[in-house]
């Protein structure tokens, strides 16, 4: 079964939808919604990306996919893995899921794993668990750590984590992530901890990856360059909405939302004659406020009266979408 695209063109069905999410604390803990209508979606082997400054509600929208709530929260909309929501399942049925169907890769590949069990036990406790004999499982931990590019795979299975360099051991969390070969991978900032020539190794590892067994991704970063270089599409995040979203190219050449625009002017250029990079004025809205109008309109050097009163849909421009009042005009980086 194919279904329509956000571009409005046909495309196999997505294998993450998020649609109309809301994220609310308790009103004494915050003030605006973690997360407001926040809606995106990844299809089989595709690289989605999404981008904001810290803060933005990155995080919290990724690890929603896994089920992974704060704590007291409040949920409205739908997260479908597969078809399924992930709001409305138990506790078993997320076992399940975040054995088979979605893995992540978190930031700090250290915090993942228990620094006193052995590599081989933590690679193998999830297959072990959903019924693979021992023997197969450690076979194909073996496959797996070969797979993203560990020398001797045997003897790593013996190793404990400190034994590791960062990027070593970042690529055990991502044969980890594989080992139920799900349908979704969730990668939030994987790269940002590593040194530069590490951080290529694992993106090139997650793309061929993706590549060879038609794995949808979905990229969290902060790292503009980056996403622009992996993600086949980006979704950019403001206080915990969606502000913009299109194709890569289009988004790098053609911004729809000062935010978006502002990021890509703020991204140190290597290129002959170009310009400094210029920061966005002011800072990030926090959770304990909650401006009228648009969220970035008091950093917003475009902004106008309507700006300040009302909040600015999400709706079609060109390939994408944009909330912004003034989407229509051109905005240069």
């Amino acid at each position: 079964m194919n279904t329509v695209t956000e571009n409005g063109t046909p495309g196999p069905d997505p294998v993450l939808e998020i649609d109309g999410l809301g994220i609310r604390l308790p009103d004494d803990k915050a003030a605006r919604p973690i997360l407001d209508g926040v809606g995106l979606q990844v299809r089989p082997g595709e690289t989605v990306g999404l981008v904001g400054e810290s803060g933005s509600g990155k995080s919290v929208a990724c690890r929603s996919v896994l089920g992974l709530l704060p704590t007291g929260a409040r949920t409205s909309g739908e997260v479908r893995v597969a078809g399924h929501d992930v709001l409305t399942m138990s506790r078993t049925e997320l076992a399940a899921l975040r054995a088979r169907q979605v893995a992540m890769v978190f930031q700090d590949p250290r915090a993942s794993v228990n620094p006193l069990r052995r590599v081989g036990d933590f690679l193998t406790e999830g297959l072990r668990a959903a019924g693979t004999p021992a023997g197969a499982a450690t076979a194909r931990a073996e496959e797996l750590l070969d797979a993203v590019g560990i020398r001797d795979p045997r003897g790593a299975l013996l190793r404990y984590p400190h034994q590791f360099s960062g990027g070593m051991l970042q690529r055990v969390v991502i044969a980890a992530a594989l080992a139920g070969e799900p349908a979704l991978l969730v990668a939030d900032e994987p790269t940002t901890a590593l040194d530069v020539t590490t951080q290529a190794e694992i993106i090139a590892i997650l793309t061929r990856l993706r590549a060879e067994r038609g794995t949808g991704l979905l990229f969290v970063t902060h790292d503009l360059e980056l996403a622009s270089a992996i993600c086949d599409r980006v979704y950019v995040m403001y206080a915990g909405r969606i502000v913009e979203t299109r194709g890569t190219d289009e988004l790098f050449d053609r911004p729809r939302h000062p935010y978006t625009a502002g990021l890509l002017a703020c991204t140190p250029r290597i290129e002959a004659g170009s310009s400094a990079p210029r920061p966005i004025p002011g800072r990030p809205v926090s959770l304990a406020e909650a401006p009228p109008g648009c969220a970035f309109a008091a950093r917003c050097a475009l902004a106008q009266p309507r700006c300040s009163e009302e909040i600015p849909a999400l709706a079609r421009y060109g390939d994408g979408l944009a909330a912004c009042h003034r989407a229509d005009e051109g905005i240069t980086p």
